[in-house]
């Protein structure tokens, strides 16, 4: 349960950097506290994505992965993050990332930090 938690505040962490550095990934509220929370919410709902759909699309595209070396993995993020963005919009959230090349570069800052914050952060072992 602690490592969920520690995952989960990663990924916000991630996706605060991505909002912050790319004006095409958005996350509107009127307060700090309600940013926040949408984050987290959002956090949730990313880590639901990668936990049950990204296997089944890895495995699918398996052959893509070594014929590209991997590279596909960009394009893999990015299609999960705009399915958490579109998600995030069905549940009414204030999260929306414009466009497939912003949510690639999207994709690989999340990447990115989160495995620095993972890194940092305890894991509950």
């Amino acid at each position: 349960m602690k490592n969920f938690v520690v995952k989960t505040l990663a990924n916000a962490g991630a996706l605060a950097v991505a909002v912050w550095l790319l004006d095409k990934i958005t996350l509107t509220g009127d307060s700090t506290g309600n940013k926040v929370g949408t984050l987290i919410l959002v956090a949730l709902l990313f880590g639901l994505v990668n936990f049950f759909v990204k296997p089944i699309v890895k495995v699918l595209t398996f052959p893509l992965f070594i014929l590209t070396l991997g590279l596909i993995t960009l394009v893999v993020n990015a299609l999960m993050l705009l399915l958490t963005s579109w998600l995030a919009d069905e549940f009414d959230l204030s999260f929306h990332v414009e466009g497939f090349w912003t949510a690639v570069v999207g994709g690989l800052i999340i990447s990115v930090v989160s495995w620095a914050l993972n890194v940092v952060l305890p894991d509950g072992d």
